[in-house]
């Protein structure tokens, strides 16, 4: 069983491959939605608090009505896995508008919304990915700026399509996280994940007034970097910036913390990161991130 027979919509586990929504939903027709993911660690979703408060900032700003109920969705999380057949999962909640007329609305907003669960069996990241590191190649798509004063979680997710498919059109990047730059040439986040790096023992990674989507990992683990005394700055740097860094690593609610052991620029120049290897902040961070999922899958 592949884990994604059945999700839930609107509170009812249903087939996926019979769930539907309404046509004139506004999430299809406009984009107007948006999506958390996470996983579990012992059947448990990790952060979900904090999941569920940033959907909620992002329904409002919408105008979507949505009251989120943490304890409700666990047990719905839990009757979703047992109907799976599985002990842990890759867990998407999407929150759609709902459906309205033909055209923009012309009110402020949404009273019926949609509300999906997928999830699917967690992916196996390569043991190289611990052990050695990814290769972080920066990409000539350029990340776009935010429709909004923050960068949302939203279903407007084109640029991180096309940025997929250039990465997947670059001999030799077969593994690799593509690295977005804003417009004015700054460091952003991976397609898929924030980015920091580190350098006279001090941890960086890029603002969130770059655009990049301010990442529940990626607030955590600067919460970790804090709680063992390192020194952290979140603003913007370049690719030259980069030249210097001792360690890099990724983030992500899914892959957690995953060192990059080199990464490229467009034109092929590639830089080895330190010594080739995780580097000792990197693994001190994914040490004490991994204390607290098991904590959390007790």
């Amino acid at each position: 069983m592949s884990g994604d027979r059945y999700l839930s919509l609107n509170g009812q586990i249903v087939e996926a491959a019979t769930a539907a929504l309404p046509v004139l939903d506004h999430g299809l027709l406009y984009g107007m939605g948006l999506f958390e993911t996470f996983r579990t660690y012992g059947g448990s979703p990790f952060l979900l608090d904090r999941h569920l408060d940033r959907l909620a900032r992002g329904a409002r700003q919408l105008g979507i009505a949505y009251a989120a109920d943490s304890a409700a969705l666990r047990a719905e999380i839990a009757a979703l896995l047992a109907a799976n057949g599985l002990a842990d999962a890759y867990i998407r909640l999407t929150l759609t508008a709902g459906a309205e007329g033909l055209g923009l609305p012309s009110g402020d907003s949404y009273s019926h919304p949609n509300r999906i669960v997928h999830m699917k069996t967690l992916p196996e990241n390569p043991p190289s990915w611990t052990s050695e590191g990814r290769t972080l190649q920066v990409l000539n798509t350029r990340r776009n700026t935010p429709e909004g004063p923050v960068r949302l979680k939203s279903l407007h997710y084109m640029n991180g399509i096309l940025a997929r498919r250039e990465l997947g059109a670059i001999p030799g990047a077969e593994g690799a996280e593509g690295l977005m730059l804003t417009r004015e040439g700054f460091a952003a986040e991976g397609i898929v994940s924030n980015f920091f790096f580190a350098a006279g023992g001090r941890l960086y990674t890029p603002a969130v007034e770059t655009g990049i989507l301010p990442g529940i990992t990626r607030a955590f683990v600067l919460e970790l970097a804090s709680r063992l005394g390192v020194e952290t700055a979140e603003g913007f740097y370049t690719p030259d910036d980069l030249s210097g860094a001792e360690e890099m690593f990724l983030t992500g609610s899914v892959q957690e913390i995953v060192p990059v052991h080199r990464w490229r620029q467009p034109d092929g120049t590639t830089f080895v990161v330190g010594n080739g290897r995780p580097g000792p902040l990197t693994l001190r961070l994914m040490r004490e991130y991994r204390h607290f999922t098991k904590e959390t899958g007790n």
